[in-house]
């Protein structure tokens, strides 16, 4: 096992806790703001207003007497998605694949009755995985149809892409693959892999789990460092846009890319955790100091992605910032 100094970690330009709490999220992040991201049926619904696709909505359950209507509502529906409006960490999220006579398959391959289903709605309601405890509404949503070009390198779970976004300009992302210790899930918690991707290029760079490096995926086999993520150009532009969108200055966007709709959004978080740092073996300091330091801002998201794809690229060093950068800037 190899230890490095907190001095050391500092020299490296990883952001702490406490450092991401107080100097970013406190300060760039309005309170009014929070019920956007931390409610996904209020985050789905601003989203559309910018531009930006999430999974089609199927039925919202707000009260009791609405469970009696699910079955109805998904009859036609081979997969489908619920979720807590207000859950985090991937709580109370229940996927569901497929469905075999009056059974419905889960991603892990077990099957669930109908009153499962409707049981695990009523849990929801009552805020079994809503955050603080409070009364919830469950949605239902269609499946994610997972691009063919990342299926292969995640197990049973969608994949998904985490972009940290500063003042809206996208700063650092990773791949987040699910592995049969996460049970299905991307969660880097419970034990998901997290991949570093180039913002300049949509490649993969480092990969960890549980914190330590990996060149591999456990479960697949697959060899994780020629990840190339397509349409990553669009990805980066959506998750720009949600700045306008939400008004928080500090975020993380997690997206997936469909195999019929392109990239999507699941959802929005205004407190992003940090080890996205350890996935690109950089840390977030020295990007969020530089977006900073910017005299001038620039006012179009895709003015924004291509500034970024500029000066993040993995190989390169940041120095001075570069205020003009293209030929026709445009700036706040």
């Amino acid at each position: 096992m190899r230890w490095i100094s907190p001095a050391a970690l500092t020299r490296r330009g990883m952001l702490n806790m406490n450092r991401r709490n107080v100097d970013y999220i406190a300060r760039y992040n309005d309170r009014s703001a929070y019920p956007l991201v931390d409610n996904k049926l209020k985050t789905k619904l601003v989203a559309e207003e910018y531009d930006v696709a999430t999974p089609a909505l199927r039925q919202v359950v707000s009260q009791q007497h609405q469970i009696s209507h699910f079955r109805e509502r998904v009859a036609d529906l081979n997969g489908f998605a619920i979720k807590p409006a207000k859950g985090s960490g991937g709580k109370g999220i229940l996927v569901i694949t497929r469905r075999e006579d009056d059974s419905f398959i889960k991603a892990s391959g077990a099957a669930v009755s109908l009153r499962h289903l409707e049981r695990h709605l009523s849990n929801i309601l009552a805020g079994l995985y809503s955050l603080g405890g409070s009364p919830d509404v469950a949605i239902v949503e269609d499946l994610i149809q997972c691009s063919s070009a990342l299926t292969d390198y995640s197990f049973q779970g969608v994949p998904d892409i985490r972009i940290i976004v500063f003042r809206g300009y996208p700063v650092m992302a990773m791949l987040r693959l699910a592995t049969r210790a996460s049970d299905g899930k991307a969660n880097l918690h419970q034990g998901a892999i997290g991949v570093g991707i180039d913002i300049a290029t949509g490649r993969s760079l480092n990969a960890v789990q549980f914190n330590r490096p990996v060149k591999t995926h456990p479960d697949t086999g697959l060899a994780l460092e020629h990840i190339h993520i397509e349409d990553w150009h669009t990805m980066l532009v959506m998750a720009s846009r949600c700045y306008e969108a939400t008004g928080l200055g500090y975020m993380g966007a997690d997206l997936v890319l469909d195999q019929n709709s392109g990239p999507t959004l699941l959802e929005l978080n205004a407190r992003p955790g940090l080890a996205i740092q350890m996935a690109n073996g950089k840390g977030l300091l020295p990007r969020l100091k530089y977006i900073e330091s910017l005299k001038r801002t620039h006012l179009t998201p895709e003015a924004r992605v291509e500034y970024a794809m500029s000066i993040f690229s993995h190989s390169g060093n940041l120095s001075a910032p570069l205020q003009t950068s293209y030929q026709k800037p445009v700036y706040a």
